[in-house]
């Protein structure tokens, strides 16, 4: 069966097209820095590997490009969409009423727009990727996988909101939780790894969005985002967590309307509001040429990290793992470094010339005489959302 995967993210699309169940990946790729006139497409195959730089303005420019690929007469691995037996597509927010993987049709599309407002980075372009897939693979299942499914056994007490019960009862506000297929997929294998039977893990997504789950025998227990995916850590271009009185005078006192205000929180803070730049990589140039403003959000950045693992360590009571996964956390050693350091108390103790090795394997950095593991342990959202979409529709 092949089963083609789509991911869209806020500035990027990952896909992979797959063969199951021996999960023999056929073609994967990446579209990056959407919106930009020097955006990437990679695709690579065996035989092939495509790197081109080209204006992608928004993502059903870089959808359509991805198809173009697969059907390409030389370079393409389908002759026809007919080809594609399923598609599964990376939903992030499912509210109250996704649970679980679901095969797509017009009330699960409804629903997926009803919630545009909570997650307006995210749900807008993972509902075009639904309908343009729909169009050019149209005789292909279409699959949702939500990411906040995985947080469906975060207690009560974690997941309530301290405001009157009506609020939770007749308008479902409450914490969700976001990034779980990749959550999810990390935890497994870390748990496979540290072969024990009661677990308590750490991890800690990093790339353009962030968050950070408690994961307690590989259930979520907690998780920094929350009704949407706006507060918790410090973001590519979201605020991460800002006191509410902040939003009432930005409103009151300022005069600005709702929909500025969210504007502003999601798409033009963060450490894009901090430095005039979302890509950690620039900024990390940047501060490493003395720019202070590019300094001052890289410790402001890590500093709401450490904080994180301290409230989880205490949630759990005891930690045995910590694992960056995604964009940053797999590649930037400079955050990983910084996250670490002055950890000790906790048993977090970093091998420095371990975490400035470069990899994309799963490894391990912490020294010999650090408690803790730390694990580095790439995600790869693509093959859970192919497993669980093969086992919906087998």
């Amino acid at each position: 069966m092949k089963i083609l995967v789509i991911n869209s993210g806020s500035s990027s699309i990952k896909y992979q097209l797959l063969a199951l169940p021996d999960t023999k990946v056929l073609c994967k790729g990446l579209v990056e820095r959407i919106g930009f006139d020097n955006a990437e497409i990679h695709y690579q195959s065996k035989d092939f590997n495509i790197d081109k730089v080209v204006a992608i303005p928004n993502h059903q420019v870089g959808l359509k490009a991805i198809a173009s690929l697969l059907l390409d007469p030389t370079q393409g691995v389908i002759r026809s969409t007919d080809d594609i037996d399923a598609v599964g597509h990376r939903v992030v927010h499912g509210g109250s009423v996704f649970t679980r993987t679901t095969l797509i049709n017009q009330e699960v599309k409804d629903v997926i727009k009803s919630l545009f407002s909570l997650a307006p980075l995210h749900n807008p372009p993972n509902l075009l990727g639904i309908e343009v897939a729909e169009k050019v693979f149209s005789k292909a299942k279409q699959v949702a996988v939500f990411d906040t499914a995985f947080h469906q056994s975060i207690p009560e007490k974690a997941y309530r909101y301290a405001i009157p019960e009506h609020f939770y009862t007749k308008e479902h506000i409450r914490v969700y939780g976001f990034h779980g297929t990749s959550h999810q997929y990390v935890s497994k294998k870390a748990i496979a790894y540290l072969g024990k039977s009661h677990t308590k893990i750490i991890s800690i997504h990093l790339g353009n969005g962030c968050s950070m789950t408690a994961i307690e025998d590989g259930k979520s227990v907690d998780h920094s985002l929350g009704f949407g995916p706006m507060n918790g850590l410090i973001m590519g271009s979201r605020s991460g967590d800002i006191d509410q009185s902040v939003v009432l005078y930005l409103i009151d006192k300022l005069g600005y309307t709702t929909a500025e205000v969210s504007n502003l929180l999601q798409k033009k803070s963060g450490m894009l509001g901090l430095t005039g730049m979302s890509d950690l990589r620039d900024i990390e140039k940047a501060a490493s040429g003395g720019d202070r403003m590019a300094s001052l959000a890289l410790e402001m950045n890590t500093y709401r990290i450490k904080k994180y693992i301290g409230a989880y360590v205490a949630a759990m009571n005891g930690i045995d793992a910590i694992i960056f996964t995604a964009g940053i956390g797999e590649n930037s050693d400079v955050i990983r470094e910084r996250v670490c350091t002055d950890m000790d108390y906790l048993g977090i103790e970093l091998d420095l010339e371990k975490n400035k090795e470069r990899s994309k394997a799963f490894r391990t950095l912490q020294s010999n005489s650090s408690k803790v593991q730390i694990l580095v342990i790439p995600t790869n959202e693509e093959l859970e959302i192919a497993e669980q979409t093969y086992s919906l529709i087998d």
